[in-house]
């Protein structure tokens, strides 16, 4: 009876070790409160445990491991094994995503937004400077156009840029410098109080970021078509933790994020629909700026700042050139498809 009960424990014992060895547990950093912008993490992580039974499991957590700003930094070191950032946190990390947040790029729609992001990801160069920070991007968080919110009158002419205090990062920021304004990169979770101590007269995001970060609360008006640009938020993986996962999980990962993506445009559109709502409710002036506003905006920002920096990523050792025209010719198929 003792040798049936020994072989029955030890054969129990090491079904039990093979469940636990088998098991994948990932932890991601991200930031703020679950929103639009996270949706497609939260996706990619229920999809995930649905495959693989539970075996692999993504723990999405909200600035629990990590500040915006070094999210990268605790991908280079392997803190946590997946995380998503905003190349204009750190521009001299991500130089070559920095392509994507070029002023007026003519990205008109989402769907355009995930086309040149994975084009631009999949280009060796970029794989080959995240490589230096052990990450590789699995995906984008594709948002629209950035707005402006501010108060007081409405800020509708160029003239009024001059001086203007804006949250604004990457491109965005140095198109606004281009007309006289003065951008700062504050982190999103600091940009309502950055606006209401006066920090910052405007703050530019997009909307999902206007109400999960409260500035929409404080806002009298918001500019519905300025569009000067977005910025490149990726979702990167430790590469270490990527290819050490089991074939199965591996593909579970892989399998998913077409559709963790399209589960977030689908999100998002909803949202969108809802917006003129959301600035009637809470009272906030839905400013359109005239097309000659527009076209002056874009004639000081857009071509000088893509030339210095095509010239400067260049100087630096980055295909710079071969970058923007992949964007562009992207960009082209995407909108000759839609």
């Amino acid at each position: 009876m003792n040798k049936i009960l020994t072989g029955t424990s030890a054969a129990l014992l090491s079904v039990a070790f093979v469940a636990d060895a088998a098991a994948t547990e990932w932890n991601a950093s991200v930031w703020g409160k679950r929103r639009a912008f996270t949706e497609h993490v939260e996706k990619l992580a229920e999809l995930v445990a649905e495959k693989t039974g539970g075996e692999f499991t993504i723990n999405v957590s909200y600035g629990g491991l990590s500040k915006p700003r070094e999210n990268l930094d605790g991908i280079s070191i392997g803190a946590f094994e997946m995380a998503q950032f905003c190349a204009g946190y750190h521009r001299d990390k991500n130089r070559a995503i920095t392509v994507l947040e070029l002023p007026f790029l003519g990205v008109s729609n989402l769907d355009e937004e995930v086309a040149v992001s994975h084009a631009v990801y999949d280009h060796p160069a970029v794989m080959e400077e995240m490589a230096q920070w052990n990450a590789r991007i699995i995906m984008t968080s594709p948002m629209p156009q950035y707005n402006i919110v501010g108060t007081g009158e409405p800020r509708d002419e160029l003239a009024d840029f001059d001086g203007m205090r804006v949250r604004a990062t990457g491109g965005l920021g140095q198109a606004f410098e281009a007309v006289g304004g003065v951008p700062t990169s504050v982190p999103a979770t600091e940009a309502f109080n950055a606006m209401e101590s006066g920090v910052v007269d405007t703050v530019a995001f997009a909307q999902h970021a206007h109400l999960s970060f409260g500035t929409i609360n404080k806002a009298d008006w918001w500019t519905a078509n300025l569009n000067p640009g977005t910025v490149n938020c990726p979702v990167v993986v430790n590469i270490d933790a990527y290819e050490a996962l089991p074939a199965e999980h591996r593909e579970a990962l892989d399998s998913s994020i077409d559709e963790a993506i399209d589960h977030y445009l689908a999100n998002y559109g909803e949202l969108l629909k809802k917006w003129d709502g959301v600035l009637e409710e809470k009272g906030v002036q839905k400013v359109m700026i005239d097309d000659a506003v527009i076209e002056e905006f874009r004639a000081k920002a857009a071509d000088p700042i893509r030339e210095a920096w095509i010239a400067d990523m260049s100087a630096q050792g980055i295909p710079a050139q071969d970058l923007y025209d992949l964007v562009m010719e992207t960009l082209k198929t995407a909108k000759a498809g839609n």
